[in-house]
């Protein structure tokens, strides 16, 4: 298989605009079935449509094409695998080094005029969407709140209270003038068409071209916002990122507590 567009379930209305849209990146990690689930099964009652982009396959697509044969109601899949990466990072053009051009190009793809986005390691409760539509009515984009959660247990660590915590707040205040984390976005696209395109644009003083999110957040910052003001968006943590010696400060003991393998594994949703 060396490219693939194709739409999983109730597709005979998929003219007709969804209530929101979910845009996903991968690399087909494991992890990707636990993000997936985590829209599938939101509580919004409204119509969702699910855009998942691969950048790199890790894992082979079928069992996640045989998993896509039975969708819920009101829930529609568009997989779009071009056959190759347009990330740098795997050979592709673009700079975007999480992703390449995957979620502007999807973003506009996307039939609904609200666009929420989710990376494939990272999840949600299953109230996100139905808080986050109620907070952009009447605004250009909307933010939740997130939690870290253990890389190993998916047990939460704490509730992130200086990072991804909205404008003019937080660590990024004075660089950035705050911060989003795109799994705790919700934009209206057509409103903020042109922030769309910032997706594939790293800062330009950035080696490691992972900080679109940075340029998209600094356009967003000018539109009218809502705020859920609700913990809904599970981080996994990894111990690569950046941040990660930063954040250890700051867990003191509930990093090491949350590892606990004897203890039960909390709720995702």
């Amino acid at each position: 298989m060396s490219g693939l567009f194709q739409n999983f379930g109730d597709v005979n209305s998929i003219q007709e605009p969804f209530d929101v849209a979910v845009v996903m990146p991968t690399i087909a990690r494991p992890t990707l079935a636990r993000a997936l689930a985590s829209i599938l099964n939101q509580k919004f009652l409204g119509r969702v449509q699910v855009l998942i982009g691969v950048d790199r396959r890790l894992t082979p697509l079928e069992p996640l094409i045989d998993a896509l044969a039975k969708l819920p109601p009101r829930r529609v899949v568009s997989l779009f695998d071009p056959g190759y990466s347009t990330s740098i990072r795997h050979g592709g053009l673009h700079p975007t080094r999480d992703g390449g051009a995957l979620r502007c190009i999807l973003t506009y793809l996307a039939n609904a005029p609200h666009v929420a986005y989710l990376d494939d390691d990272n999840w949600w409760a299953l109230d996100h969407l139905s808080r986050m539509r109620q907070a952009i009515e009447g605004k250009a984009w909307a933010f939740s709140l997130r939690c870290f959660t253990h890389p190993e247990t998916q047990r939460t660590v704490a509730i992130d209270e200086w990072e991804s915590i909205g404008p003019g707040r937080g660590f990024y205040a004075r660089t950035f003038g705050g911060w989003v984390d795109p799994n705790c976005l919700m934009i209206d696209k057509l409103r903020c068409e042109p922030v769309i395109r910032r997706w594939v644009l790293p800062l330009s003083i950035d080696p490691s071209g992972l900080s679109a999110d940075r340029n998209v957040f600094r356009a967003l910052k000018r539109y009218p916002c809502g705020e859920t003001h609700a913990v809904t968006t599970f981080y996994q943590l990894n111990p690569k990122d950046t941040m990660h010696p930063n954040r250890m400060k700051r867990f003191g003991a509930a990093y090491e507590q949350a590892g606990q393998k004897d203890a039960p594994a909390e709720p995702t949703g």
